[in-house]
């Protein structure tokens, strides 16, 4: 391993930390801080986003897939850079890019503005994950307090997740929707004045060239993929969803046998023939997938089917994000003891049994009964992911750090993007099919109406009071269908994932096993 400022705390395989490696974890926790809230509370600011800025059920999907479908296209691209230009680098200068665009979405004057701010922040949010765990990766060579540090990490995630209904529901019941994109900046200037101190720099000391070709085939992968759902959800499958997602195909195909041809990849393939590694990758990006698709339709169904302010949801779902925390961390000691395919099994069958309750109540459940499931959810989920990333961190080459952390990062954004997109579109297309909208309207009323529940709300409260009454109930039985069918879908993302865990990882010992 080569460091820009060596210290005994990194130069050696297997050296413990001191004081500073914990101080410069703490700097660390910061980005992941502020993704994991940025995207919690964005998802509580879809009712506020669609009454303002009316977007279409599409374009809504759009806004929140955008962020995590650059993310993910890029996260590999940026952490093969990072190796190459320095970590440390790499993360301030997508801190500074990040803090600025968040101003700019935050005034976003229309629905396509904001959804391109939104693609922006993907880029240099791309900048700032990848960095974060590689740079634990070589701080902490030691695999016992890598463990712990992978664990504050992964439960960063679920911190985050946890503060942002909380700082969400304050924001959006005193500001606009707007002011949930600035708390970037707060979090963003402690890590630009304290990282160039505490967090030493690391890069990869044979890194080779950057393979332009290898970039556009991560994003041609991406874009069709995702954009291919979406319509089949709106348009029904046709020759133009059969054709995107069969050209993502066959651009993945042609990216993954490039990188066994380049000579210097930006994913060595090799590293999916480890099974902690590969397993630990499906893992994460199942129970992604769940976890992100659930809050999706969870969120809107607390304020705008239950009615509750968003203060209120967002304290519905602290306890199970809470738990996701407490699981993360208590779960250390026990994954040093037991193999991985006993604990991920075991943990994600919590998760199935709460996403099992929403699915069988079909979708027509309470405030209480959301919050319980999802203390199920968060507490399978969040011991999990502790153990798959430090499976892929623990089994990865010290000098591809960054690389194979952007393979870990790209596997839960990847998740975000398809959560939302394949959940969210299930959502979407149930919901259009199954409310009624009143004659009458115009026909700006009768496509917001019919798009989302958002839009219905809003035209409910220009119609005269028993037609506004009969759309909105229309409207939420049509949601909550919806929402029970979606429930079944994630149920089946954490069964796999948890079936993965326990095939996959069959031969992995537990904690006593040395990373190289």
């Amino acid at each position: 391993m080569t460091t820009t400022h060596s210290t005994t705390e990194t130069a050696s395989l297997g050296a413990k930390v001191g004081v500073r490696g914990w101080a410069a974890l703490a700097v660390l926790m910061l980005p992941v801080l502020l993704v994991s809230v940025d995207n919690t509370v964005l998802n509580f600011a879809l009712p506020a986003i669609s009454e303002d800025l009316t977007p279409s059920g599409t374009q809504l999907l759009w806004m929140i897939d955008i962020y995590p479908l650059v993310l993910a296209g890029l996260l590999v691209s940026m952490g093969s850079l990072g190796d190459r230009v320095g970590r440390r680098r790499l993360l301030l200068i997508g801190s500074a890019g990040f803090g600025v665009v968040s101003i700019i979405a935050a005034f976003a004057p229309s629905i396509e503005l904001l959804i391109g701010a939104r693609a922006i922040l993907g880029f240099f949010g791309a900048m700032l994950m990848p960095s974060t765990l590689s740079l634990i990766r070589n701080i902490f060579t030691d695999r016992e307090q890598r463990r712990l540090a992978v664990a504050v990490w992964a439960s960063g995630f679920a911190a985050g997740s946890a503060l942002g209904p909380v700082i969400g529901g304050l924001l959006l019941e005193h500001l606009w929707w707007g002011s949930v994109f600035l708390i970037a900046v707060p979090v963003l200037v402690p890590l630009l004045l304290l990282a160039p101190f505490l967090v030493p720099e690391s890069r990869d000391p044979h890194p080779g060239r950057l393979d332009p070709i290898s970039i556009v085939l991560s994003l041609v992968t991406m874009f069709p993929l995702v954009y291919g759902i979406k319509h089949a959800a709106t348009e029904g499958i046709d020759v133009i969803s059969v054709l995107c997602i069969a050209g993502a195909v066959l651009a993945g195909v042609v990216f993954v046998r490039r990188q066994s041809r380049v000579e210097t990849p930006m994913i060595d393939m090799a590293l999916f023939r480890i099974p902690q590694f590969s397993g630990a990758i499906v893992v994460n990006l199942f129970s992604v997938i769940a976890l992100v698709g659930g809050l999706f339709f969870v969120t809107q169904h607390l304020q705008l089917v239950l009615g509750l302010a968003p203060l209120a949801a967002g304290l519905a779902l602290v306890p199970g994000l809470l738990t996701m925390i407490v699981a993360g961390l208590v779960i250390v000691p026990v994954a040093a003891r037991v193999r991985p395919s006993i604990v991920i099994p075991v943990a994600l069958s919590f998760s199935a049994l709460g996403y099992g309750a929403i699915a069988l109540t079909g979708g027509d459940i309470t405030a209480t009964g959301i919050a319980l499931c999802f203390v199920a959810l968060g507490l399978g989920i969040g011991s999990a992911e502790t153990v798959s990333n430090e499976l892929v961190l623990a089994h990865a080459p010290a000098a591809k750090a960054g690389a194979a952390s952007a393979v870990s990062e790209t596997a839960y954004e990847l998740g975000a993007v398809l959560g939302t997109a394949t959940l969210g579109t299930i959502l979407t297309a149930s919901y259009r099919n199954a409310v009624v909208v009143p004659e009458n309207l115009s026909a700006e009323q009768s496509r917001a109406a019919s798009e989302t529940l958002g839009g219905a709300v809003s035209v409910a409260g220009e119609l005269p009071a028993d037609v506004g009454a009969t759309l909105l109930e229309s409207a939420r039985v049509a949601f909550d269908s919806g929402v029970g069918l979606a429930a079944w879908v994630g149920f089946g993302f954490i069964v796999a994932a948890g079936a993965v865990g326990a095939l996959a990882l069959r031969n992995v010992r537990g904690g006593s096993e040395t990373a190289q």
